[in-house]
């Protein structure tokens, strides 16, 4: 065994209960803010692409914004490299503080946009430039979060904290996004959203960096990493000096591309459901603003349960059972829900099918997060998780814009979305064949 994978041995005794529960709140609330700031822009998709990138096809309309929306998955792995070396050489802490007040002053700038009505072609090139830049802050969101709220807690609850960091930060932070939309459609209805309504959507940004200041700014270093400062301070680890290219290179590269084939599937098949129904609701049935904003609270609550619940079978059978599992039952549901939810009117049923699209969808990555950092030991886990997390997920967030794509019209997009749910879950099960079982190995 290579000293830089030595186990880090008497980490999880020095973690004490208050700093193990800041920790998982960090964790959680660290990625909720973030995804709350990315979820803002699924919300308005519909107006924003009228605003900027105007069609005279609605479908080539909404497939440009998220068109966009894959910019932003595309400089993620960017971000994880930056923030993913300064997380496993300086620690996850400053790391994850820097790059939510980031993501959150990002996202209230494209409320200060001009539209392409008002400039012109600069517009949507500004929204695209603007767009990079907060995919380079979401990356190094991952990198920080994503490590530090399992290397504090007992491995018998590391799946569940898995499922809650990746899966019900994503839920809350959906939650609040329909929380704001709630309030902002109220605020500025019919009309007026298309207005102003939209540009106060984003400037909620701001809350979410003052919330992470408040959050991060006393959260103490994860135990595993300064077990790991302290051995390579008695000279009993190495220190990588690029944890990057160690990732990239030797044992590891190996690993990171067969990682992607999960977190590609994982990836899509959130973004094809959780990402896809604010859209699918506005476009396809209808759904006035705050009935959808209701429904989809429902669906991020439906997406918390369903990630915890599913991380935590992950702990009782193993990580492998468990993707295969989802795999199946995903592949086989989800083209059917997608169908009957496009062929029903009648709002309870909208509901249900929207609630049983989220629960699916996000039980696909639930178990991801810790299967990524059992790949990976402490001084390669922030950069070896963010790369292959934020590469499979930046692959598979470019799935809803070849879903708008290959739709010649609004009609089409649930056949669309049934197909594409059917493949990507295909390489996801490929993937859960192919990999070891990981649960226990922590190091």
């Amino acid at each position: 065994m290579a000293e830089m994978d030595m186990p880090v041995a008497g980490a999880q005794a020095s973690a004490d209960n208050k700093q193990m529960v800041n920790a998982i709140i960090a964790s959680v609330l660290g990625w909720a803010l973030d995804l709350f700031d990315l979820f803002i822009l699924l919300y308005v998709a519909p107006v924003v692409g009228a605003l900027f990138f105007p069609s005279s096809n609605a479908a080539l309309s909404l497939a440009a914004v998220y068109g966009s929306f894959a910019v932003t998955l595309l400089m993620r792995p960017l971000g994880s490299a930056v923030f993913g070396h300064y997380a496993d050489v300086h620690g996850r802490k400053q790391a994850m503080l820097i790059a939510i007040v980031g993501v959150g002053l990002s996202t209230a700038a494209f409320g200060l946009l001009p539209t392409i009505a008002q400039v012109g072609i600069i517009a949507p090139i500004i929204f695209l430039i603007l767009r990079l830049v907060q995919g380079v802050f979401v990356g190094g969101v991952v990198a920080s979060t994503h490590t530090i709220g399992t290397e504090s807690v007992p491995a018998q609850w590391r799946g569940a904290m898995s499922g809650l960091v990746g899966g019900g930060g994503a839920g809350i932070g959906a939650l609040l996004a329909s929380f704001v939309f709630l309030i902002t459609s109220s605020v500025f209805p019919g009309d007026a959203f298309a207005v102003w309504g939209w540009r106060f959507m984003f400037f909620s940004g701001l809350l979410s960096s003052l919330l992470g200041w408040f959050i991060f700014r006393n959260l103490e270093e994860s135990p595993y990493f300064k077990e790991l400062k302290r051995q390579q301070g008695n000279k009993q680890a190495k220190v990588s000096k690029s944890p990057v290219k160690d990732v990239f290179s030797g044992e590891y590269r190996g690993v990171l591309l067969v990682n992607l084939l999960i977190t590609f599937g994982g990836g899509a098949g959130y973004y094809l459901t959780s990402g896809y129904l604010p859209s699918f609701l506005k476009v396809i049935n209808a759904v006035p603003n705050q009935t959808s904003s209701l429904i989809l609270m429902g669906a991020s609550v439906s997406a918390f349960f369903s990630a915890v619940l599913i991380g935590a079978l992950s702990d009782r059978i193993g990580r492998k059972k468990t993707f295969l599992l989802i795999g199946v039952c995903a592949a086989v549901l989800l083209p059917l829900c997608y169908l009957n939810l496009a062929a029903t009117k009648d709002t309870t049923q909208i509901t249900l099918y929207a609630l049983a699209i989220a629960f699916i969808g996000n039980a696909g990555y639930a178990p991801v997060l810790i299967f990524l950092n059992e790949r990976f030991p402490t001084a390669l886990r922030a950069s070896g998780t963010g790369l292959s997390w934020n590469i499979g997920f930046a692959l598979g967030g470019m799935m809803p814009t070849f879903v708008s794509l290959v739709s010649g019209s609004p009609a089409e997009i649930p056949m669309s979305l049934a197909w594409f749910a059917v493949g990507v879950f295909v390489v996801y099960l490929i993937g859960a064949i192919v990999i070891p079982e990981t649960k226990g190995n922590f190091r």
